[in-house]
């Protein structure tokens, strides 16, 4: 079972600005290309910072604002981003990034805490090398129900049980996992559990597990996809 990483899902060809890219242009990239938000590269392809929708239209909302006039150091500051032009003035730094090797629930993890919907992806470095999005997380859950079956099998028979596990039959439909079977005791059931819904892909995961006499494995093989009798 080979968990995913940034590297597998990430789309390598990426639409970037220079620091000096005017408003217009970065609003046209973004209409043209139908994202949400921009890296800003200087020099070498070195990521900057990221221009997004939120600061464009934050520097609108800051064009009409109205503060006290007491308030002359913050509105300076306010003032000075309202009047900004450029993607070097625009953007949000230091930019939220990740590498390649990281797995995708490390950057889906970035992308909940940073509140953002893209990530920059950097090699060592720190040079541009992709970008990956909220709907490139979400294509693990695309995988064909044989495949995600084989994977949840292949993990209940790998871990270290105080029980055998090779009974257990996998039942997948629609990335929703059932596992069923029998063990001698009870103590395997969360961690069967557990070991299913760390696949790639899975859904949810129902454990209908009982405890008692266990038959016969069916010769180590018994991971299946209801509907499709397919026996992995």
């Amino acid at each position: 079972m080979k968990h995913p990483h940034v590297s597998d899902v990430m789309t390598h060809t990426v639409i970037a600005v220079g620091r000096d890219a005017p408003f217009q242009e970065i609003v046209e990239n973004m209409r043209k290309w139908r994202i949400s938000a921009l890296p800003v590269l200087a020099g070498d392809r070195h990521v900057v910072g990221v221009v997004s929708e939120a600061d464009l239209l934050a520097r609108e909302e800051l064009r009409e604002a109205v503060l006290p006039p007491s308030d002359r150091a913050t509105d300076a500051t306010r003032q000075q981003q309202a009047q900004a032009v450029t993607a070097g003035q625009l953007m949000s730094f230091p930019a939220i990034t990740v590498h390649p090797d990281a797995t995708t629930a490390r950057a889906a993890r970035a992308m909940v805490h940073a509140r953002v919907k893209r990530l920059p992806v950097i090699d060592s470095e720190g040079h541009l090398v992709g970008v990956v999005s909220r709907g490139d997380l979400l294509k693990v859950y695309l995988r064909p129900d044989d495949d995600i079956a084989g994977d949840v099998h292949r993990a209940l028979l790998a871990h270290p049980l105080p029980a055998d596990a090779s009974g257990i039959n996998v039942e997948v439909e629609e990335g929703r996992v059932t596992l069923r079977g029998t063990v001698p005791e009870p103590s395997p059931i969360g961690v069967l559990d557990l070991l299913a819904r760390s696949v790639p892909g899975v859904v949810d995961v129902r454990t209908l597990i009982s405890v008692g006499p266990t038959a016969q494995a069916d010769d180590g093989r018994s991971a299946t996809t209801r509907g499709s009798g397919a026996t992995q």
